[in-house]
């Protein structure tokens, strides 16, 4: 008999979610354990809230099952505790969706309408068209390395894809900066620390700005199109299968998403081989080992390491009930180390079969821009396996981007 919603399982001694934030980005996988362990499907105290809740999932099956399941949805809004709580979060996630309102907040069939205006520039043949340039791109930022020293963050994870997405998308290379703090600025607001309020503050400055920036490259669009993935959008837009604010939406996600999460397959993939060393000198004797390592570093240390789902009704998930409106946290980074189907996940192996890996999400809303990180994220590691022999951590502290969600390393010094 499956245990009701209104009888939640005993939390672990932490003071409410918030408290374990500092934990999660330090270093998340003995907690994700210690929560598999005991409580794969926890229902985690909210003070003061008496709606459907918040649940954490570690298991790799259940995550999965919520993942595919048509009775979850992406839609935040629809969640009882996001409602309960909204002076907590931007209110343009409330009073002016439409800025907001790409594909990865929506579900069928609004999600496949506006994936299908912008996934033929993510199939395989046109990412393999992408070698090429991808791979002067590397050897462009690799070559402009000067001395012993090198920070692979700074200098390639974060320029690199950066690059490549503007490239594709049809803005300005030389506005990477601006835009990649834009994201910092977006992104701040799930880090889940430091002054709520000044969070929300930068979250809607960058927001504005962002928008505005888009806004003022798709109106160049539209007037003198282009061969880039914005002009295809506004071809979209006149043939009225994306509205305009959805073209902004989803040019503002592609933006970021299409390159902080590869920035932390970069950063994340090498200090794992780095912490490694038999692993990386695995690699580097045979290179026919790179699909597979990138499958393991993907699972290994997840860029990103959990993603939500709203219960659309009441449903059965191990011993437990989610009941309908309940906000449901599928911890990837914690199912990507399920020992169910990764014997001895906390050991680094690209030897293994790490195929099944969740990295990438799963179902409907799996990664579209999964090819694209594979390629760019293969490139940028050979490139620094074959241009140095002798790569070693400086020993300096590492320090991760304030976002238990988001895992990447603010730097990656290492000696040449």
């Amino acid at each position: 008999m499956a245990e009701s919603a209104s009888t939640p399982p005993t939390p672990p001694p932490f003071g409410g979610l918030q408290a374990i934030f500092p934990q999660l980005v330090a270093d998340p996988y003995p907690f994700y354990a210690m929560l598999r362990g005991s409580n794969p499907v926890l229902r985690v105290p909210i003070p003061d809230h008496e709606g459907a809740g918040l649940w954490a999932l570690t298991r790799h099956a259940d995550v999965q099952q919520v993942l595919r399941d048509p009775r979850f949805s992406v839609n935040r809004l629809k969640s009882d505790l996001v409602r309960d709580r909204s002076g907590l979060v931007p209110a343009e996630l409330f009073d002016n969706l439409d800025q907001l309102r790409s594909m990865l907040i929506v579900d069928d069939p609004d999600h496949t309408r506006l994936r299908d205006q912008v996934k033929a520039r993510f199939l395989p043949r046109a990412v393999a068209a992408l070698r090429g340039r991808i791979q002067d791109i590397v050897d462009e930022l690799l070559g402009g390395v000067e001395g012993d020293r090198m920070d692979i963050v700074d200098e390639l994870a974060v320029p690199l894809p950066a690059i490549v997405i503007a490239e594709l998308l049809g803005v300005p290379v030389e506005d990477r900066a601006r835009f990649k703090q834009w994201s910092t600025e977006l992104l701040s607001v799930l880090g889940g620390t430091g002054d709520r309020a000044e969070g929300i503050a930068r979250f809607r400055s960058a927001l504005g700005k962002l928008i505005a920036y888009l806004a003022e490259i798709v109106e160049q669009r539209r007037r003198e199109p282009r061969d880039d993935l914005l002009s295809e959008m506004v071809q979209a837009e006149r043939e009225q299968a994306l509205t305009a604010e959805e073209l902004l939406a989803n040019a503002n996600v592609l933006l970021i998403a299409g390159h902080e999460t590869t920035t932390n397959l970069i950063g994340n993939g090498m200090l794992a081989l780095l912490q490694n060393p038999e692993q990386l000198e695995l690699l580097r004797s045979d290179p026919a080992l790179m699909p597979a390592a990138i499958d393991e570093l993907l699972r290994y240390d997840s860029p990103v390491q959990a993603t939500v789902r709203v219960a659309l009704a009441d449903v059965e998930l191990g011993e437990h009930v989610v009941q309908k409106g309940a906000l449901v946290a599928c911890f990837l980074g914690a199912a990507n180390r399920d020992p169910e189907v990764f014997p001895e996940p906390d050991r680094l192996d690209i030897t293994r079969d790490a195929q099944r890996h969740l990295a990438f999400g799963f179902g409907a809303h799996f990664c579209l821009g999964s090819r694209l990180a594979r390629l760019e994220g293969t490139l940028a590691l050979q490139g620094l396996l074959d241009r140095h022999a002798q790569l070693r951590l400086t020993g300096e502290k590492l320090e991760y981007r304030p976002s238990p969600f988001l895992r990447g390393l603010k730097a990656l010094p290492v000696a040449l």
